[in-house]
């Protein structure tokens, strides 16, 4: 994509690709009346987007917003990223059947980190804004936070689809939550945003910046809702908490392998709403996934190595479908497998001579913790040297001059030795 210096004079190219995969555009017509008034005045629309680090990466789900940001920027306009270090500490109520789990500031930080690296794998820096909501909030005193609670109703926010299911249900909302809204729309307010997009879960969201924003004097801004991708399970929209993602930043077998991984049914789904391939292409796909002569896993290679190329060195998709089909088609081993001997056990504070294969996993980083290793273990997804460890409790040797092969899952490899 090029990036541009000016606005987009041609409003007809601008609208096609605002509104290109979109859900909701409203309103409408002030919408285009947006656009009409940038292009006359050549003055850049501020399009904001926010993000809660409440889990570390990027992934895919969070990209269809992000690829939107940057067609509006490819379009001449200013992108406004909000990484929501205080939102992120209340948590977004929205499509919630219960009160989030609070994390602590340093936790948000740590986790807004890995963000501020991985937005501009897709956005242009130049034109990019990125404020943390936190510069506005902690200069607000306790009169200010009436004030803005003032701006609207009770029974405007338990319009909620969520909120009201969880009232009906007669599970607990607590009174930080009925704040989320009202932070995100002064968010809006701080930056003075023309238009707001996110997932169609955000609709009420965005919508309650329209209204606190006039309600501050500000013109509202005109939103955008897109699309939410379904996640690897094939059911519930893509997070971090469910474990159905695909994060940016992993290696290219890890998005290749995870990208296989998709039932037949999103196939198409994830063309249109993670790549960048045209128009015409997406119809010859949505074509051939209705032919009865056509393997779906030979288009799901297809798009399996058109992500990885996405987000990592050309060519690197294709590399990554060469080892999928020598590693899972065939049964051999990847060809770069990481590899671990008696240095590292001692590190780990792990004994060489009697390993406890739940600390390893885990101390390696083949997992997150030992609860998950256990739980791999269990379910049959560890194996070594090609048998299949059901025993938690498994402890072994490794010897003088021997390697052993650690598999976890489908993807993941280690190499043991002395």
């Amino acid at each position: 994509m090029t990036t541009t210096t000016s606005v987009n004079k041609d409003f007809e190219k601008q609208w096609e690709m605002i509104t290109r995969g979109v859900v909701d555009v409203l309103p409408e017509d002030e919408f285009k009346e947006l656009i009409r008034n940038a292009i006359a005045e050549n003055c850049p629309l501020r399009v904001k987007q926010g993000f809660d680090p409440t889990a570390p990466d990027i992934h895919l789900g969070h990209t269809v917003g992000i690829r939107k940001l940057r067609q509006f920027q490819d379009l001449g306009h200013k992108i406004i990223l909000i990484v929501g270090d205080y939102t992120g500490m209340v948590g977004d109520p929205s499509g919630r059947s219960a009160t989030r789990p609070q994390l602590t500031y340093d936790e948000i930080m740590k986790n807004a980190d890995t963000y501020q690296q991985q937005f501009f794998r897709i956005l242009d820096k130049s034109l990019t804004e990125v404020h943390y909501n936190g510069e506005w909030f902690k200069k607000m005193s306790f009169h200010d936070v009436m004030g803005l609670a003032m701006k609207f109703t009770v029974a405007r926010l338990l319009e909620r689809d969520d909120f009201e299911k969880r009232i009906r249900g007669g599970i607990p909302i607590s009174i930080h939550e009925l704040f989320y809204p009202l932070m995100q729309a002064y968010d809006s307010v701080a930056i003075k945003a023309n238009v707001e997009i996110g997932g169609t879960d955000q609709k009420f969201n965005l919508l309650t910046g329209r209204t606190i924003q006039q309600a501050y004097g500000i013109k509202p801004q005109c939103v955008l809702t897109m699309p939410l991708l379904v996640g690897l399970d094939g059911e519930n929209k893509m997070s971090k908490s469910l474990g159905n993602y695909i994060a940016i930043d992993e290696p290219p077998r890890e998005i290749f392998g995870k990208a296989m991984s998709i039932p037949d049914t999103l196939i198409y789904n994830y063309f249109e709403l993670t790549t960048d391939v045209a128009l015409e292409e997406l119809e010859d796909i949505k074509q051939r996934l209705t032919q009865p002569d056509i393997n779906p896993m030979d288009i799901k290679k297809d798009l399996a190595e058109h992500l990885v190329d996405m987000y990592h060195s050309s060519g690197s998709g294709k590399t990554a479908r060469e080892e999928f089909e020598r590693v899972f088609a065939k049964g051999q081993l990847p060809d770069e497998i990481p590899e671990v001997g008696v240095n590292n056990f001692e590190n780990w504070g792990l004994d060489p001579d009697k390993l406890y294969l739940v600390g390893l996993m885990a101390k390696s980083g083949l997992v997150k913790s030992n609860s998950e290793a256990r739980k791999l273990i269990t379910a049959g997804a560890v194996y070594i040297d090609g048998v299949k460890i059901t025993d938690p409790n498994c402890e072994f040797v490794v010897a003088v001059d021997e390697e052993k092969i650690l598999k976890v899952g489908k993807r993941r490899f280690l190499k043991l030795c002395r």
